[in-house]
């Protein structure tokens, strides 16, 4: 055989796998779309209303700055802060 022969089966191989598949998906997507027989008449969960209320930011703060509640004594021969 010669090449143009081989390459001819080859992509005449590929269209036919890409048709293939094609048809596959079409095939198995028909089979597992949703249908509405599976609703059920039990009332769905519900959730409370959201309440948004607008706060202006505080000009300070509102914890203070941390402080250590312990004092050290700088030993000596060292720098004093």
């Amino acid at each position: 055989m010669n090449s143009t022969k081989v390459k001819l089966m080859c992509a005449t191989a590929g269209a036919g796998a890409v048709l293939a598949a094609g048809g596959l998906t079409v095939a198995l997507g028909a089979v597992h779309a949703p249908s509405g027989s599976l609703m059920s008449d039990t009332p769905s969960a519900t959730v409370g209303e959201t309440a948004t209320t607008t706060t202006t930011a505080p000009s300070a703060p509102q914890t203070p700055v941390a402080t250590p509640p312990v004092t050290a004594t700088t030993p000596e021969g060292f720098a004093t802060p």
